[in-house]
This record gives structure tokens, sequence and C-alpha cells, in this order.
């Protein structure tokens, strides 16, 4: 038994539980979820966090950093925005036509060009150790604020990679729910035919039975976070707000707006469930890593159609259903790209400056904040560190960047590292 619960750890317990239901329920559902913590006073206007991530390096110079006349610019071309003055790439229009509610930061740096290492430090403020897994964004907004819904999750991930951090060394019931495929919504929620709702009662009660000698013997935190996690999956399966992640509960021509792809229908699936009141909700999209060819029709271009189509929808149906100025959404990514393009006319792993977006709730919207210089290639003003940007995202959401929170291996922990937040980007 001793041997069991030292091995009841990270994502081999998970892994174990999710085994666990599936044998035992007949089903294979087992979200993240945590019983409820004293709610933290906040200090920040957003209640919500919407997290776009770009994965594989966006280019800063055909995005949000544009150098038009040098020879690094390479074929994109500037458009106007809502604001005076300000440009964008014209890859970007709808974006463009949404930029008062936008602050686009274009000083980001970082020291990595590995993508993984560089993703774990952009969504944890850590760099990646081998003893320690820091929880991203989701779990410590759970763990400063509690649970926002009684049975929905707190954090909702879209098309995640596996190497997510997920709770980190949180308790798994801060575990991140993953959707693999917004179009399919979330799986396995259904009994098989031959289990009536008798039967599954019968099963719960048979599982309770045996497990309550062993809780009662090992009552440590794992053995009851397992428990609880058990327990509220159960719940989850029988909940009428399941529906939330239904798109079908949508008209074909909302989904076309958003886009068919699975990045528009995440984005479609983070609106519904910020309406529901999931609290976090991420959504990856890939295929930013344009060492070749990167002005192909079938490259930059369609990557940032999907993006500007999904993203740009987004911020329009949160204005217009008053969700906005309570809803955080940001756009990060690794690292940028290289300003002068390669001799397969694309670009490489740039992280000496790149840039990110912040907008709704809590941001200063209508701005450029920071500068990289002439060329692309470095930061000339105002460099922002991605631990800088979680501390602004934090103070956004009134969350404690002081406190600290102890792992448990002893060690001392606070949620940006040596973040500073940006005065200039925060209401």
């Amino acid at each position: 038994m001793k041997q069991l619960i030292a091995q009841l750890k990270g994502s081999g317990r998970r892994r174990f539980m999710t085994q666990a239901a599936k044998a035992a329920l007949g089903v294979s559902l087992f979200p993240a979820m945590d019983r409820a913590v004293a709610a933290a006073p906040s200090s920040g206007k957003a209640k919500r966090l919407i997290y776009l991530y770009m994965s594989g390096g966006m280019t800063h110079l055909d995005t949000f950093d544009l150098k038009p006349g040098h020879e690094n610019q390479g074929s994109t071309n500037p458009v106007s925005t809502s604001v005076s003055g300000i440009q964008i790439s014209s890859f970007l229009p709808t974006l463009a036509s949404q930029f008062k509610n936008i602050a686009a930061i274009r000083s980001m740096h970082t020291q990595t060009g590995a993508h993984a290492a560089g993703e774990y430090l952009m969504r944890t403020s850590y760099d990646q150790i081998a003893t320690t897994r820091h929880p991203s964004l989701g779990p410590w907004i759970q763990k400063f604020k509690g649970r926002q819904n009684r049975t929905l999750p707190d954090t909702v991930s879209i098309s995640a990679p596996a190497r997510h951090p997920g709770p980190g060394f949180l308790p798994p019931t801060f575990s991140p729910l993953p959707i693999g495929d917004p179009n399919r919504g979330l799986e396995n929620t259904k009994a098989p035919a031959y289990l009536t709702e008798s039967s599954f009662d019968k099963r719960i009660r048979l599982i309770d039975g045996f497990d309550q000698k062993f809780r009662s013997k090992f009552n440590v935190r794992d053995v009851q976070a397992y428990t609880d996690l058990y327990n509220e999956a159960t719940s989850l399966l029988a909940s009428q707000e399941l529906k939330a992640f239904d798109l079908n509960e949508e008209t074909d021509a909302e989904r076309k707006r958003y886009g068919r792809d699975q990045f528009g229908q995440g984005c479609l699936l983070a609106r519904r469930l910020i309406e529901n009141d999931v609290r976090c909700v991420e959504v990856t999209l890939g295929g930013w890593d344009m060492h070749n060819s990167i002005y192909t029709a079938n490259t930059l271009p369609a990557r940032a159609a999907i993006l500007d189509r999904a993203m740009g929808n987004l911020l329009t149906d949160l204005s217009d259903r008053g969700l906005l100025d309570e809803t955080l959404v940001v756009l990060t990514t690794e690292f940028g790209r290289s300003p002068v393009i390669n001799y397969n006319a694309g670009r490489d792993h740039h992280p000496a400056v790149f840039s990110a977006v912040l907008a709704g709730g809590g941001i200063n919207g209508g701005q450029l904040y920071g500068k990289s210089d002439a060329a692309g290639h470095s930061v000339n003003e105002n460099g922002v560190t991605p631990a800088d940007f979680n501390a602004t995202i934090a103070s956004a959401l009134g969350l404690p960047l002081e406190e600290v929170i102890t792992s448990p291996t002893g060690r001392p922990f606070t949620l940006a590292h040596k973040g500073k937040p940006v005065a200039a980007l925060l209401s």
C-alpha cells in the first residue's frame, strides 16, 4: 500500500485514475476538478482568461511589428487599424478593426530558441528543470480564486500539446480539462448502452466501499485529491451544463464565421465556456514554425487568416455580449522569427525579440508597447520577459504576485517568478 501511495504522483497518478474510472465505471471521461478554496481579494478588472497560444514561433515582422521599407520586411504589407497612426499586418484585417481593444507588445524577449523550453517558460515563467514541474496560469487562477463553476472545470485546454505543464506541482484536481478536437466536444460522457443508471450507481457504491478502508488508513493529500477528483467526475457526467461543450448548439453560419478549422472552433468553444462560467480557456494554434517558403499561400497567409478570423470574431462577440470588459484575451508564442529571410525563403528561430497581444479586461487597449530596432532584430525600448508578461496577466486578473506557494518538495514559488507587471498596459 505504501508503495502505491508513493507512486500516486503527477501524471502517473492521473493515468491510474483515468484507467480506474474507465474500468470500474464503463466511461473514460475524467475531468480536472477541485474543491472550493477561499477566494483571494481581487483588485484586477478581469474575471476570466482566454489564452491563445501560437505554437512554433509566430513571426513578429509579419504580424504586429512591421518594418515597412526595410529589406527584412519581406512580402507583408501594413494595414491601418482602428487607432489612428497604428498599423499591423495586412494579413490581420479583422484584428486591425478591433485594435481599440488591443495592446500589442513589440518588445518581448527570451533567451531560449528551443520550442519545448520556450513554451514551458512562456506558460509558467520558470525555466524547465527535471526536479520540478511548475503550474500554468489556469491552475494558478484556481488556486488563488477558488472554483467559479460548481460543476464544470475551471480550466479547459483545447488542442494543447502533450508537453503542456498543466497543474505543475499543484494537486491533480487543478489540471486543465483537455479537449483534443473542439468539433467533437467533450467525448465519452455517455455511458455505454449496457450500463443503466441504476447499474452505474451500484458500481459507484461498490467502489466507495472498496476504497473506504484504504482512505481511512492513508488519509493523505494525494489520496484525498484522488477521491475528490473521482466524485466530481461522476457529478459532471450527470450535469446539464455539458451542453456548453457541444458546438452543434451553434448555427452553421456562426460556426463558419469563426472558421471551420480547429482553432476557429476552439475560439467559439472558448466563448461558450466563458459564458458558462469557466474561468480559463486555452486554445492552441500550431504551424508557425516557418523555416521554408513563408509567403506561399498555404504557409503564413493561411495561418494568419485562421488567427485573424477566429480571434477577431471572438473579440467582437465578447464585446457585443458585454463580456470583454471582464474577459482578458491573450495572444502569445514562444519566440519570434529571424528578421533576415533564409535561403529557403523562410524565417528561423529568433528569441531576441517577438510580439504578443493583450486585449479586453484590465488592459489599456489601442496601443503599441515597446519597440524593436529598425531591423526587427532586438529590443530597442521597454523590454518584456515572459515572466513580466505573466505578471501583467496576473495583475489584470487581480492575482497576488508576492504570495508564496510551497511545492510538495518544500520549495517556495510565486506565480510569475521574478516578473514585474507592465503598468502602462494595465487599466
